[in-house]
């Protein structure tokens, strides 16, 4: 959090939503809030939450993508329920704004969240190609081989 306040001023109003139950190392509560899921929940909570934000007037929208679910839903859920503009960091502390100057930059983050990078990027989608058809294939010899069954008990 120090290094977003020598960034953007020390007086910048900081709001944290968060699973964890205390604040992080450097972060100013007389400049922001800290919300925890915990208290907001249901879809009624998650309403009311941003319902908060919003009359907080939020302009800034900072997702932590760090390779795992933890609370992805509600990451969507304030991506789509404010107004804000967004920027998106990994666990390195990398960060990039998301807009559309930076759609590549984007694509390639989503294709190597979902395992899609270097060698696995022609492979995997067409193991997803193949796979209903191998699936197909199976099911259409088994049933084969019992109606053959059930015809030679005739």
């Amino acid at each position: 959090m120090g290094d977003l306040y020598t960034l953007h001023g020390q007086n910048i109003q900081l709001d944290l939503v968060t699973c964890y139950t205390g604040e992080p190392a450097g972060f100013r509560p007389a400049n922001g809030a800290v919300y925890r899921v915990q208290d907001y929940r249901g879809w009624d909570g998650a309403k009311r939450l941003v319902q908060i934000l919003r009359g907080r007037r939020v302009s800034t929208l900072g997702i932590i993508c760090a390779g795992v679910p933890v609370m992805a839903n509600w990451k969507w859920m304030l991506l789509a329920g404010l107004r804000a503009k967004v920027f998106v960091m990994n666990e390195n502390g990398d960060y990039f704004w998301v807009d559309y100057s930076n759609w590549k930059l984007i694509g390639h983050f989503m294709l190597f969240r979902a395992g899609m990078s270097g060698d696995n990027g022609i492979w995997l989608p067409l193991r997803m190609l193949v796979f209903p058809f191998g699936l197909l294939f199976l099911a259409a010899y088994a049933g084969w081989l019992h109606a053959r069954r059930w015809i030679r008990r005739l």
